[in-house]
């Protein structure tokens, strides 16, 4: 029965035509590549998140590293052909020089073409701990002194934007993950109560429910976030934000997971699994919760971006992860001056790097989706 199901190449092993049997794994993995977009956001997510958690190395500056001769400098231009025309290979950046305009008060940068700077990978610069274990001073580019470069800029106090953005990418890539877990568990649990036992516990939680998703998002977690004490730490901070994200972002699965398990709990291997005396919580996680995985792996793509948008709201309100820590919420309240704004526009740039990584995961959330729909053909 098994060679004349499996066909010839699979009885045979000759490797001639025949029929093949892929798992649910395999077939989801098939429609996923099929969605170019949603795998070139995947590899993109990747990178974004390999370069936030080796912040140190792949930042030019540090963090907190101040160049006082070089406030709100825009972005340093990268040169490959020369004054005299001529091409190099290695880019280059040339001299920046400043002034102050006794007219406007604005500092007006300018390149020095007699001095320029070659472009180099591994260079030497401000000493760091790598995964906080590693002490070094290697960076991934950067030029040599007194030479700078500045992709992005600096700010108002001559901090690279750039190396800054790197750092604030890490909190709120890794803050959206903490509270979307937190929230993920509560939504399993709540949703997993109200669908398999019903009655009274389906009634409360649901009312429980509905008053949270009644109540208006931004103002919520602005009032919570003005609970976490202004003396903690920056760390402190960082896992209260997490828990404020987490209060109300678990209600929508929580309805999900329990309008699954009310479909679910009638079928029959659940009576076969009840009448074998399969203890309760080993039939909702071992038998009913996995009935839907794949939605619930969509779920997790799809809740991110809100939880990095609500931290970067917070921040850029002010109520939620506050300097020194640096988060892209913190980056963006120098742009809440229309001023700075305009006289320096790259200061909008960690904005777009949100909306970069929002996209994104919605693209990765969609092709994921599309993948794991049963009844799309391969």
């Amino acid at each position: 029965m098994a060679s004349s199901r499996l066909g010839p190449a699979a009885a045979a092993g000759d490797g001639e035509a025949g029929y093949e049997i892929a798992s649910q794994r395999q077939l989801i993995w098939r429609k996923f590549r099929r969605h170019r977009v949603a795998v070139f956001s995947f590899y993109l997510l990747l990178v974004l998140y390999a370069l936030a958690i080796l912040a140190e190395f792949c930042s030019p500056y540090g963090a907190f590293e101040r160049h006082r001769g070089y406030l709100f400098a825009p972005p340093t231009k990268l040169h490959f052909i020369d004054q005299e025309r001529r091409f190099h290979l290695r880019p280059f950046v040339y001299k920046v020089t400043n002034e102050l305009d006794m007219e406007t008060f604005q500092r007006k940068y300018a390149e020095d073409t007699s001095e320029s700077y070659s472009l180099r990978l591994f260079v030497r610069g401000e000493s760091y701990k790598l995964l906080g274990v590693f002490k070094t001073d290697l960076h991934l580019f950067g030029v040599e002194a007194p030479g700078v470069f500045f992709p992005a800029g600096t700010d108002a106090l001559g901090r690279d934007l750039f190396s800054r953005m790197l750092f604030g990418a890490r909190t709120s890539l890794f803050v959206g993950l903490l509270g979307l877990a937190f929230g993920f568990v509560l939504g399993l649990f709540f949703g997993g109560l109200s669908g398999y036992y019903g009655g009274g516990v389906d009634t409360l939680i649901q009312r429980l429910i509905e008053f949270l998703q009644s109540l208006p998002t931004l103002p919520l977690w602005m009032a919570l976030a003005a609970l976490v004490p202004a003396r903690w730490s920056p760390i402190q901070v960082y896992f209260g934000i997490s828990l404020v994200l987490a209060t109300i972002g678990w209600t929508g699965l929580a309805r999900v997971v329990r309008g699954k398990l009310i479909s679910l709990r009638e079928e029959d291997y659940i009576l076969a699994a009840k009448l074998s005396g399969v203890r309760e919580r080993a039939i909702i996680t071992r038998h009913l919760l996995p009935g839907f995985t794949s939605y619930l792996i969509v779920h997790l793509t799809l809740a991110v971006p809100s939880m990095i948008l609500g931290e970067t709201a917070l921040s850029f309100l002010g109520l939620g992860i506050r300097p020194p820590a640096v988060s892209l919420g913190t980056l963006l309240q120098e742009a809440q001056n229309i001023q700075t704004v305009t006289l320096n526009p790259w200061m909008l740039i960690p904005g777009g790097l949100v909306v970069i990584i929002v996209l994104a995961f919605n693209f990765l959330g969609d092709g994921l989706r599309d993948a794991a729909d049963p009844y799309k053909h391969v």
